[in-house]
């Protein structure tokens, strides 16, 4: 006897059928507006914030607390970690505040959309 692809006998393969279901195309996705991106640029901005307060107190532990180990080996890997644990730190920090940066424009510019309409 030939098994099923999913690798049970008792059941179905219920991924390899087709679904029967039409996929509902009738309703459009709402378009976001100016709002959407306003409340995003201050979320992303806030996470920046927070992010960047961290990441100075990060970098404050590692400078005070500074490794000492007698193995050149895991005085490199206890280095190399720290510097891994900043970066990243501070990787978090930019990026959420360029994403809340990029928001904020497209905000600006969905409103220099919106008078262009209105005047059309």
């Amino acid at each position: 006897m030939k098994s099923p692809r999913n690798g049970f006998k008792d059941q179905p393969d219920e991924l390899a059928k087709p679904s029967s279901r039409p996929l509902d195309t009738s309703r459009p996705e709402p378009k976001k507006g100016p709002l959407s991106f306003l409340s995003g640029s201050i979320t992303s901005l806030s996470f920046s914030l927070l992010c960047f307060f961290i990441s100075k107190k990060i970098a404050l532990y590692f400078s005070i607390h500074s490794p000492n180990y007698s193995s050149p080996i895991a005085q490199s890997i206890a280095s190399g970690f720290k510097t891994l644990i900043i970066g990243i730190s501070f990787l978090a920090t930019f990026t959420f505040g360029f994403i809340g940066l990029g928001l904020f424009l497209v905000f600006v510019r969905s409103l220099i959309e919106g008078n262009k309409e209105k005047t059309d």
